[in-house]
């Protein structure tokens, strides 16, 4: 899994709430096995026509937002239904950090275990983020080991579980905390074979 330090990068912005998972990656996409390539697919309902042409009026579509990292929404962002694809979708596109006042907590739990930072931030710095810039194009920068976000003249404090921040700063997922203990793993394994080996049942 991806570290999460410090990010700095071009924040687009939805001024949507209740975006669902179903919106961020519709579920006819969801056939795929890989875990890569949902990135073309990401608000597919949104960033396309029937005829899936882009639609200009879709928020990052706008030339200001394009090759943005960070994504700025707003309240309950990633409710609907449980699926991991939502997350992949986000991190293949290219989004390291999403900002909102809140989140639905399968899609917050899912962020942590993919490398991508949801930052709950509570209405009013979110939208004094809107406020500020969601016109134009402006750089943030994400620092998780000072839990901050901050741009021209902007910060704000954001709360996470100490764990889930180790493990983002470390780049573990929960495949590599195991192999955090693979001596221990091996050492066990060792001496259960030569248990059986001194006693066959």
């Amino acid at each position: 899994m991806k570290q999460f330090t410090v990010h700095r990068g071009f924040a687009a912005f939805m001024d949507r709430a209740n975006v669902d998972t179903d919106q961020i990656i519709p579920k006819q996409f969801l056939k795929r096995i890989e875990r890569t390539g949902f990135g073309r697919f990401l608000f597919f309902d949104w960033r396309f026509d029937t005829q899936e042409q882009p639609n200009p009026d879709f928020e990052l579509h706008r030339p200001e937002y394009l090759g943005a990292s960070i994504l700025v929404a707003k309240d309950n962002f990633g409710c609907g239904s449980s699926r991991e694809h939502a997350v992949w979708a986000l991190d293949d596109f290219g989004i390291r950090c999403v900002i909102a006042p809140d989140f639905a907590d399968i899609f917050y739990n899912n962020c942590f275990k993919n490398g991508l930072l949801p930052v709950a931030l509570g209405r009013q710095k979110t939208q004094e983020l809107f406020d500020r810039f969601a016109a134009g194009r402006h750089e943030l920068t994400i620092d998780l080991a000072q839990q901050s976000v901050s741009a021209d003249g902007f910060s704000a404090q954001f709360e996470i579980d100490p764990f889930r921040k180790r493990c983002l700063l470390q780049g573990l997922d929960d495949i590599g905390l195991t192999l955090q203990w693979e001596d221990k793993i091996r050492q066990f394994e060792l001496a259960r074979q030569d248990l059986r080996e001194h006693n066959p049942t």
